[in-house]
């Protein structure tokens, strides 16, 4: 295609990499030839059917990532009548992640998560009969969602109690604790429940809020559609946060900001804060590892936890849902019930979370202490109510859209996910300091 605007992409581990139209092409003539034999003018169509969706969706100032790109291809595949290509192009792209996950042991090559981490998540989710939507909905059929629920909720707060055991380990050191991950993971709840049990040790957690250091939101770029960046780091004031806490480590007493996220306006110099004999400070952060956010506190000073929706379950097609769709489907709740976000425009927005994420936390993963999961399998059933009428709208609404491709493909996977799920609308099984409590609301933790 004449003037492609996409030069560069983010590959699965957060680098990035100079586009490359052939791969492209190779990988469609290859599941053409699954079929049959290959065919060189389907291939050439779909690739330049494929570059013009891109160029629709994305600019030089918005790279792709490689499971964007696959996605797009899938999708035009789709809509041009070549289903079963599309089948195998997926089972291609799935033999790949497969390969790639055998070759190396100690770090798993989607999202820089460890390999061993995500196979004790799905031999834990296939013991306890909840890693499937079948298997999901032979539970709730035979009314053992309650039991679910508990065990689901033990073994989070036994992945906590490691998580705090590691930290008092390195006590002797540790001046700050950092509970990093993506978007909707769950970071708050885990930062409290560290805390609590740090607490019992005779160590006091202080937290230091860092959303509200985010720029007043009329100073964020804007895109083509008027929505704001601020899943970047630089949305941060990254200059004031290391000075305070340099300034607090040192035992000074330092005024942090207040952000109003639905007035999108900061006020300097508001809340007052120190630290005391024997207390940590802790930062609840989607940026937590980036290394500009505590970039003046020396390394041994920092302990680093990461949080991610490690959720092994295959959907009724037999493909694992996506750790992203997990958290997008939360963040949904969260901002139309706390951040007087409509659930569409949550889903329009969130090729921003995404490209945020693989190139400002998933590059440092490899670099934490300890990793915690949280997903929970059986709050989909609970999604499935909460959601699904949005998510049906969003895929009518964005089909005709080719600058929504993004957003219109997201809600036809999301769909596929919850569509054949049973749904569960008592939710009085879910205890009020869970971590799902977080986003559907009832918790008795104060967010």
């Amino acid at each position: 295609m004449k003037d492609f605007p996409i030069k560069k992409i983010i590959k699965r581990n957060g680098d990035t990499a100079d586009y490359d139209r052939q791969r492209i092409h190779n990988a469609i003539l290859k599941a053409t030839s699954s079929i049959g034999t290959a065919n060189l003018g389907i291939a050439d169509k779909t690739t330049e059917a494929t570059e013009l969706a891109l160029a629709r969706t994305y600019s030089d100032k918005c790279t792709p990532s490689v499971e964007d790109i696959q996605d797009v291809v899938e999708n035009v595949l789709m809509l041009n009548g070549h289903t079963e290509i599309a089948r195998k192009y997926i089972i291609y792209r799935n033999q790949r992640a497969m390969a790639r996950a055998a070759k190396a042991y100690q770090f798993e090559i989607t999202d820089n998560v460890p390999y061993k981490k995500i196979y004790e998540v799905l031999r834990w989710n296939m013991e306890h009969y909840c890693d499937s939507v079948e298997s999901l909905n032979k539970i709730i059929s035979k009314g053992k969602f309650n039991n679910l629920v508990a065990d689901v909720e033990q073994r989070y707060q036994d992945e906590i109690a490691i998580a705090a055991k590691a930290i008092l380990k390195k006590i002797d050191t540790t001046k700050i604790i950092i509970v990093a991950g993506p978007s909707s993971s769950g970071k708050t709840t885990t930062t409290i429940k560290t805390s609590e049990i740090l607490k019992k040790h005779g160590y006091g957690i202080k937290a230091i809020n860092i959303d509200h250091y985010f720029f007043d939101l009329e100073k964020h770029p804007k895109d083509e559609f008027g929505d704001y960046d601020y899943e970047t780091p630089n949305a941060l004031d990254l200059d004031l946060i290391n000075n305070h806490l340099v300034q607090l480590l040192n035992g000074e007493t330092i005024k942090t900001p207040h952000y109003n996220f639905k007035t999108g306006k900061r006020q300097l110099d508001v809340h007052e804060m120190s630290l005391e004999k024997n207390e940590l400070l802790l930062i609840d952060s989607l940026h937590g590892l980036y290394e500009g956010m505590t970039s003046k506190v020396p390394a041994e000073a920092k302990f680093k936890l990461y949080i991610e929706t490690l959720g092994q379950f295959r959907m009724a097609d037999g493909t694992f849902m996506r750790w992203a769709d997990n958290r997008l489907l939360r963040r949904m709740i969260r901002d139309k019930d706390h951040r007087n976000l409509k659930p569409m425009q949550t889903l329009t927005h969130w090729h921003y979370v995404r490209r945020s994420e693989l190139n400002n936390i998933i590059p440092y993963i490899k670099n934490v202490d300890v990793i915690v999961n949280s997903a929970l399998p059986y709050e989909l059933p609970i999604m499935r109510t909460l959601l699904l009428p949005y998510i049906s709208k969003a895929r009518t609404k964005f089909a005709q859209d080719s600058k929504r491709l993004d957003a219109h493909i997201r809600a036809n996977r999301v769909h596929t996910l919850l569509k054949p799920l049973k749904s569960v609308k008592d939710f009085s099984c879910v205890p009020p300091t869970s971590l799902l409590r977080e986003f559907i609301g009832g918790s008795s933790y104060k967010y």
